[in-house]
């Protein structure tokens, strides 16, 4: 398994790159959000790596953050989704993103993405529901673990998580517990 690549950036062709390693030459996949933070051309790079062996090809995409590639082999790891639709979901979205609408079940986030339908959205959100968090290396923000907390609470008092998702979405953002409580009861009320 390749980990990771140091090298000379040789050339920049989106999504692709190519990294010189002691004289060979790595193509290497980027997803946009790495690709926009790379150096200039000539310049020493270090990528984090994952290798996909097929039939046919041997490929390699790599990512700056260690969390950009956790979350790619969460993503590889959902039904119908390939390396390809992967790293669209990393150009479209930041890792942060992705965690925050995996967390808030936002389909509408995913679609956004090209290449992404509803249904495909749905089962992204279905199969990475706690997934993506502190334990892959993926930080959402503290708003965020925030609003899980009031998403908890309301399933806890028998809601079903998706009229809980509904009244969480409609809160502000600085809100504390007790009162994202308060104010999602007195949604879920009218």
């Amino acid at each position: 398994m390749i980990g990771q690549i140091r090298g000379t950036l040789l050339e920049k062709q989106p999504p692709q790159v190519l990294v010189d390693v002691a004289g060979v030459g790595y193509e290497i996949d980027v997803p946009m959000s790495t690709f926009y933070s790379l150096p200039s051309l000539g310049e020493p790079v270090v990528l984090l790596t994952q290798l996909m062996v097929r039939e046919d090809a041997h490929l390699l995409y790599g990512f700056l953050t260690a969390a950009e590639r956790a979350a790619f082999r969460q993503l590889l790891k959902v039904s119908g989704i390939g390396a390809r639709t992967a790293l669209a979901v990393l150009s479209g979205l930041s890792v942060d993103e992705l965690a925050q609408a995996i967390a808030t079940q936002e389909v509408g986030l995913l679609t956004r993405v090209p290449g992404i339908g509803k249904k495909t959205a749905e089962r992204l959100l279905l199969e990475l529901r706690g997934k993506l968090g502190p334990d892959t290396g993926i930080a959402a923000s503290a708003v965020l673990s925030s609003n899980a907390d009031v998403l908890n609470a309301l399933v806890a008092l028998g809601y079903s998580e998706r009229e809980a998702v509904v009244a969480v979405k409609g809160l502000p953002h600085e809100i504390s517990v007790s009162d994202g409580i308060k104010l999602a009861l007195k949604s879920l009320a009218r």
